[in-house]
């Protein structure tokens, strides 16, 4: 009997040290993981394989050795991983994951469906999270929420204040584009912390006092950064594919947010590795695609969709990849 309570408690006592281990927090308006403050330096992550339109992970090993070159520790995916595995792999790497929950995925871990929920439960005890994000960018498409983007807002506060009630070890976010309204920030209530996709050309950081004069929670850049092909000639950058105007356009960019990391939680580049799926056909790089809201582009005021990587598809890197690696690697809180 003696043993089996000795037993017991040691069982115990690792539940809890997992658990205890795996808390993340808001603490004096910045990200605290396990007690010490953390900064997001970080990279979106959707790999799509060439000729393929759907995200997989055959590259995971690869991409995880070469973020951890260039100083990543956070990465953030537009739909939940489901793979133990790969969520593993993430944190034996020691990064951090930003898991987001879209509003209708088919009924794949999704708001709509109320699916996110089990996801949440099957995961909140994996060490690789890092927070909940609710949603990317949804202000700019009104059209998916009957013309009214109350009804989303409503939907995210609602998802945010049923997962606090299941997972108290980390905070809910959301990815807005640009500076939320009054209106949405009120509506917004149950949100720790708002992410941003911010495209202001390479200044990104003036959208900093605008958020202290509505709001005291903490931010972070959840897409920032610069594509590889200039549509027009401008700013002396030739046009056509260019990897110089992607890198400068990215100095600026992160050097202004890490100089300002006294009031941001961090920043996500978008993104890791070119999406050949978006504009055209997958088995080649396109010229085009749009994206709402997406004239701040550096240098074209253009987002040229397939050329957002700071890789290829076949993983050699681009010349923003040294940049980011020097910067990331180099900064400390």
């Amino acid at each position: 009997m003696i043993k089996l309570i000795f037993y017991i408690s040691i069982l115990i006592s690792a539940v809890h040290s997992q658990h205890e281990y795996n808390k993340v927090v808001i603490q004096n308006s910045k990200l605290n993981v396990n007690g010490t403050e953390y900064f997001i330096k970080g990279i979106c992550y959707h790999p799509v394989p060439i000729g393929e339109t759907k995200r997989n992970f055959e590259m995971i090993d690869t991409d995880l050795s070469l973020m951890k070159e260039a100083g990543i520790n956070t990465i953030r995916v537009y739909s939940p991983i489901d793979d133990v595995k790969i969520l593993d792999k993430i944190d034996k790497a020691g990064i951090k994951v930003i898991i987001n929950f879209g509003y209708n995925q088919n009924g794949f871990y999704d708001i709509l469906n109320n699916t996110y929920i089990d996801y949440v439960k099957k995961y909140k005890d994996h060490n690789a999270i890092l927070f909940w994000e609710l949603g990317n960018e949804y202000n700019f498409n009104p059209q998916w929420f009957n013309g009214n983007l109350e009804n989303w807002y409503n939907s995210m506060n609602s998802a945010a204040e049923n997962i606090k009630k299941i997972d108290m070890n980390h905070p809910v976010s959301t990815a807005h584009g640009e500076i939320p309204s009054l209106k949405a920030l009120s509506m917004g209530s149950k949100i720790d912390l708002w992410g941003m996709n911010v495209y202001r050309w390479d200044n990104p950081t003036s959208i900093i006092n605008e958020w202290k004069k509505i709001s005291d929670k903490p931010i972070y850049f959840s897409e920032i950064g610069s594509d590889s092909y200039m549509t027009v000639a401008k700013d002396g950058f030739i046009k056509g594919e260019n990897q110089f105007a992607q890198a400068e356009a990215n100095k600026k960019i992160i050097t202004r947010i890490l100089n300002a990391s006294n009031d941001v939680s961090g920043l996500l580049i978008f993104q890791f590795v070119d999406g050949l799926w978006k504009a055209g056909n997958p088995n080649q790089q396109d010229i085009g695609g749009w994206a709402p809201n997406s004239t701040g582009v550096p240098y074209d005021g253009t987002a040229n969709e397939e050329f957002w990587g700071i890789v290829d598809i076949n993983r050699n890197k681009k010349k923003t990849f040294e940049i980011i690696k020097k910067l990331y690697n180099e900064f400390k809180i």
